[in-house]
């Protein structure tokens, strides 16, 4: 292997981990921020000027507050649960494209870690895995409250996952390839997705919210149900990991979001000065995020009976219409 594409990659990799890192401190400030603006309140506004030391600040408390491993916990299970949910939040992100290829030391450089060919069903293979990390929290705590929180929790990913699966189909289907790359290209010539794919890009911005477990599909956290659900027995810092991998999936969901139908890192000037391919996404991207603060500050959370039934009886039949309507206008247009 060329060592100086070993290098590129671990820099990459490691730009992309310090990256959502930060980014996954400062959604949190970001957050209160917004959320106070529409609720009338101030926010953080002590830890710094206007608050900015605040995620520091709550990142130190939470190194410091004390471990707690409950007695008759399945131990080892317990304390890879927190790790089998953030480390897939961490890795999704390896096939997002952050721009074009620029020069860099006289070096040709793709701004993103890997632009695979199947990138569509990598996502969905590493999303579907921290199911796992959720379920095993409630088991292994051996807590009624915890478990019965990771069932419906891993019952509503479950269920959501099926219409989101069927919403990346469109843009899949208009691109004629899984690669994000190749469907962030294709967008160059045909416009925005979102144009061709309004119900699909719904369906998308609403399965994700699910898959999160936002606001109002926030049931892990319905404290006056299940005193907080699956994480219930955890503090600390496996705590703050379950707390780091919902906000890092929020940034990448925004970000897939962003390259299926809003032309990913592409915009004006993009041919001529490639480096404001991660300017470009960077700002979709809090754009989208601003849209599911604004959803927690203004939507109650639903019954989880009612959530349920939306997404099988609602959601998911119309993701498999929106796939049907979206075949058959592409053999139509095609046998032209």
């Amino acid at each position: 292997m060329d060592l100086s594409l070993l290098i590129e990659w671990i820099i990459k990799s490691l730009i992309i981990a310090f990256g959502l890192l930060t980014g996954f401190a400062y959604l949190t400030y970001y957050e209160r921020k917004v959320l106070a603006r529409m609720q009338v309140r101030i926010g953080p506004n002590r830890a710094g000027p206007a608050g900015l030391l605040q995620p520091i600040a709550d990142a130190l408390k939470l190194v410091f507050k004390e471990e707690l491993i409950p007695a008759r916990a399945y131990k080892f299970i317990f304390m890879l649960a927190p790790i089998l949910t953030v480390v897939p939040a961490m890795v999704i992100m390896a096939v997002v494209p952050w721009g074009d290829k620029v020069t860099l030391f006289g070096r040709g450089i793709n701004l993103g870690l890997a632009d695979i060919n199947v990138g569509v069903l990598y996502i969905m293979a590493i999303t579907s895995i921290s199911v796992y990390g959720i379920v095993l929290a409630g088991w292994s705590s051996n807590n009624k409250y915890a478990m019965l929180g990771g069932m419906r929790s891993s019952a509503q990913m479950i269920s959501y996952e099926l219409a989101l699966g069927l919403a990346f189909v469109g843009p899949v289907l208009l691109a004629g390839s899984m690669s994000l790359g190749d469907i962030i290209q294709k967008q160059k010539a045909m416009g925005w997705f979102v144009i061709y794919q309004p119900l699909g890009a719904i369906i998308f911005w609403i399965a994700t919210l699910a898959e999160v477990n936002r606001a109002p599909f926030d049931m892990p956290e319905a404290e006056q149900e299940l005193t907080a659900g699956y994480h219930v027995e955890y503090s600390g810092m496996k705590f703050a990991l379950f707390f780091m991998a919902e906000y890092i999936k929020m940034m990448a969901v925004s970000a897939f979001a962003a390259t299926l139908f809003f032309g990913g890192y592409r915009g004006p000037f993009i041919d001529q000065v490639p480096w404001l391919g991660p300017v470009y996404l960077f700002l979709k991207v809090a754009i989208l995020l601003f849209g599911m603060i604004w959803v927690r500050a203004t939507l109650p959370r639903i019954r989880y009976d009612r959530l349920m039934a939306f997404g099988w009886k609602i959601l998911l039949p119309a993701a498999l219409l929106n796939v049907v309507i979206t075949a058959v206008v592409l053999v139509l247009v095609g046998g032209k």
